[in-house]
């Protein structure tokens, strides 16, 4: 399906935020709520992370420093290269959203979910997607600041995000993933049920950060033909990186198992990740704008993706009859 349920949720949270923003006390409360989510998420991420897969998958390191390049330069040179057009298109404050959709690390688990259903490489898929959003806690503000000169005027320095970030995200991923001999069976066991409480957090997070944006008078600054631009954008965006990644994966000579884990790591960008780290990155009216990129394109790449690792998934039926 081109819409699942996550994705109609998520509409219907930007909506809630649009029509009825969490203010004052409200604001508050979820702001709270908020940080005890983004904590547990991530908590939640280092005890499902097995120490079995890494091993299996570290050894790759060809695909695991090729997946790293598409996503941290990559993806990076294109956001630069594209300002001359991106501007006219989308204003200055959206394409410093697209810039920040592009230093992001990848997804985790609609990686390795989408390599599973194509046939790839999942062991190498969980290493590299799991390397990905831990070296992106660190890399992704150093990015931020090279990139887009953020200065102490409009949010924190370079190395107070990093510490900020850590304390939010890695530390609990470092926690969760230490407890994990202890909590590893339970967690296997109920996947289901923590997939829904990783998009709860997810929505929880979207709610309060474009409450506070909305508020500050988001959609006063981007009307509906910059938002249909915007979209147009992640589309062109997604297709250029779809294309470039398979296109490396052929021409380095990967197998067809390598050349998929490549595709599915290598062209995504993480929600979970981005959206608490735009909350520590930048400040008040730039929050909105900062994070509406990445909801578009997080929304379109999981449909795309679906239907790619689905076409894959039927060549490799079909090779197999063949043979």
């Amino acid at each position: 399906m081109l819409f699942d349920n996550f994705t109609l949720i998520l509409l219907a949270v930007v909506a809630a935020a649009t029509l009825f923003p969490a203010q004052g006390q409200g604001a508050v409360f979820f702001d709270g709520l908020t940080v005890a989510a983004i904590a547990l998420l991530f908590f939640m991420h280092g005890a499902k992370l097995s120490r079995q897969a890494i091993i299996a998958g570290m050894m790759h390191w060809r695909l695991h420093s090729l997946v790293f390049a598409c996503t941290f330069i990559m993806f990076p040179i294109i956001g630069v290269l594209a300002k001359p057009i991106l501007i006219p298109l989308i204003g200055d404050k959206l394409y410093m959203g697209m810039l920040f959709l592009c230093v992001l690390p990848g997804t985790v688990q609609s990686a390795i979910a989408f390599t599973a259903l194509a046939k790839g490489n999942v062991p190498a898929a969980v290493c590299s997607a799991s390397a990905s959003s831990i070296i992106g806690i660190l890399l992704t503000p150093l990015l931020v600041a090279l990139l887009m000169q953020v200065d102490a005027s409009e949010g924190p320095s370079a190395l107070h995000s990093i510490g900020s970030i850590s304390m939010q995200l890695l530390l609990p991923f470092v926690v969760g993933h230490g407890m994990r001999p202890l909590i590893g069976n339970w967690v296997d066991n109920h996947k289901k049920s923590l997939s829904r409480l990783d998009q709860t957090s997810i929505l929880l997070v979207v709610y309060t950060a474009l409450s506070a944006s909305v508020v500050e008078g988001l959609w006063n600054t981007v009307l509906p033909k910059t938002l249909l631009s915007l979209t147009l954008v992640c589309c062109v965006l997604l297709a250029i990186v779809l294309w470039l990644t398979a296109w490396l994966g052929a021409h380095l000579g990967f197998n067809r198992e390598d050349r998929i884990t490549i595709v599915f790591c290598g062209s995504k960008k993480s929600m979970a990740t981005g959206v608490p780290m735009a909350q520590v990155l930048f400040a008040g009216p730039l929050l909105g704008p900062a994070l509406l990129p990445l909801i578009i394109f997080h929304q379109i790449q999981l449909m795309v993706c679906a239907v790619l690792a689905q076409h894959y998934a039927r060549q490799e039926q079909a090779l197999s009859a063949s043979n």
